[in-house]
């Protein structure tokens, strides 16, 4: 067994099962290009300020660059030997350049390497599952276009309560989804700090250059406390809760597609491509997608939960324990980019039953409240008004009718108020483009608010 990079005190080699425990190389070998980048940025200023000479820099360059071709054409495996995938780099650099590569590892440790080859991963992990949001975005916006007149009910309490449109309702999710984008550029700001030259925990000695390391890395600073650059992770918790949020919304909007593609509502009908089907009843037609989707936002909730676990009582600087940093933030990743564009893919082919919607929005007595407003703009008190109309829909349900199919003496019998305008005031359209205030569902605010979500996807795809 080759001698480990760290055994100089060691006499005895580590248990076997202490090497299965203690290796990461199994999932962190994912972070091998960030690794690599980081080490040639290191080595060039470790060259540029005369801690090693400029040759020997330029050798260490030149053999990362041969391993990170080597790796990404498959021609180099990893195993445990190395432990993770930092070691298992500087170990094949030395294998192939000798003396030299041992040099590489001047000025810095595993504890700064790691912080940043983490912060290098996530900022372009980041810049990949926001491209994926805004394409959602931007299929929402395509999706409600042509329904800003489609009447369907809002609900509340799952119970219908006030006439909206599919638009309104799609823009709404579309709102919900930028601010997922807004988070993530939030977090990223804040992430875009290069830990390396914290060192194990207090720095180094070496007349090293942290901005000139940065500047290559395309980082905007460095990190202000070498404690804190090495030993906190609350970059990546902040990322796992906005993923978990993102998460929430995705689930939120595949439980309205799991009911409305259901017979009981029939408001949506997935097509076959994003659908499955039955072992045994050969009728059913199973919103499949969306319901993983909303199963695996408890898996980034729990990815999410397990860092905050490890973290919880860590005293400064670094402890083992947060090598179990990676593969939650791995897993929510993948988790994430597997559920976008499928889901994005799902909404975009979907059927909208508009006959359904308006079916819908025509029972359930959803014009209650603009009945109750028009008996305000008459001069009543709103409480009256509200006690006058909860009447008149007890009436309705004990006689079988609607608010649209009393007559008008019915109306009159409750409030001599009344008049033949009402059956206007109460019209499902009248009820819609009535609510003409921003942020509203009439055609007028909704287009404003599509216009809105429009300049923010040219904004961010510029």
């Amino acid at each position: 067994m080759a001698m480990k990079l760290w055994s100089g005190r060691f006499k005895r080699n580590t248990d076997a099962l202490v090497d299965e425990l203690n290796a990461s190389i199994t999932f962190d070998s994912r972070l091998f290009r960030e690794d690599i980048m980081g080490s040639i940025a290191h080595a060039t200023m470790l060259g540029e300020t005369g801690i090693i000479s400029l040759k020997e820099a330029e050798k260490i360059r030149a053999a990362l660059y041969d391993i990170l071709d080597d790796i990404e054409e498959g021609k180099l495996v990893f195993t445990l030997e190395n432990e993770d995938i930092h070691m298992s780099i500087e170990a094949e650099l030395t294998r192939r350049i000798g003396e030299t590569g041992k040099r590489l590892h001047t000025a810095r440790s595993r504890n700064d390497q790691v912080a940043l080859d983490i912060r290098l991963y996530l900022k372009r992990e980041i810049c990949e599952i926001r491209e994926l949001i805004l394409s959602l975005i931007a299929t929402l916006h395509k999706i409600a276009d042509p329904h800003t007149q489609t009447v369907m009910p809002a609900y509340t309490h799952l119970q219908r309560a006030q006439p909206t449109t599919f638009a309104h309702y799609m823009m709404a999710y579309a709102n919900m989804f930028r601010r997922d984008v807004l988070r993530l550029e939030d977090c990223l700001e804040r992430m875009d700090e290069s830990p390396l030259g914290s060192g194990a925990l207090t720095g180094t000695t070496y007349p090293i250059d942290r901005e000139m390391v940065a500047d290559a890395l395309g980082f905007k600073r460095i990190t202000q406390n070498s404690l804190d650059g090495v030993s906190d992770r609350d970059f990546a918790l902040e990322f796992l809760s906005d993923l978990s949020i993102l998460m929430m919304h995705l689930s939120r909007l595949s439980e309205e597609i799991i009911m409305w593609c259901s017979w009981e509502f029939g408001f949506v009908e997935l097509d076959d491509a994003y659908s499955t089907g039955s072992s045994i009843m050969p009728q059913k037609k199973n919103p499949d997608i969306a319901e993983l989707v909303r199963g695996k936002t408890g898996r980034v909730y729990g990815d999410l939960m397990a860092l905050l676990t490890v973290m919880k009582a860590l005293p400064l600087a670094y402890n083992k324990d947060m090598q179990e940093d990676k593969e939650p933030l791995f897993d929510a990743i993948d988790t994430v980019k597997k559920c976008l564009p499928v889901f994005t893919a799902m909404l975009d082919t979907m059927t909208v039953r508009t006959d359904k919607m308006r079916a819908a929005a025509s029972g359930g007595f959803i014009n209650a409240t603009d009945c109750a407003d028009y008996l305000v703009k008459k001069g009543l008190a709103f409480r009256d008004a509200y006690t006058i109309v909860g009447k008149l829909v007890s009436h309705c349900i004990s006689s079988g009718k609607t608010l649209e199919t009393l007559t008008l003496e019915e109306y009159r019998g409750f409030s001599s108020v009344f008049e033949a305008d009402v059956f206007e005031a109460i019209s499902l359209e009248t009820c819609v483009n009535g609510r003409n205030v921003p942020g509203g569902p009439s055609v007028e605010s909704v287009r404003a608010q599509m216009s809105n979500i429009n300049e923010f996807l040219k904004e961010k795809t510029r």
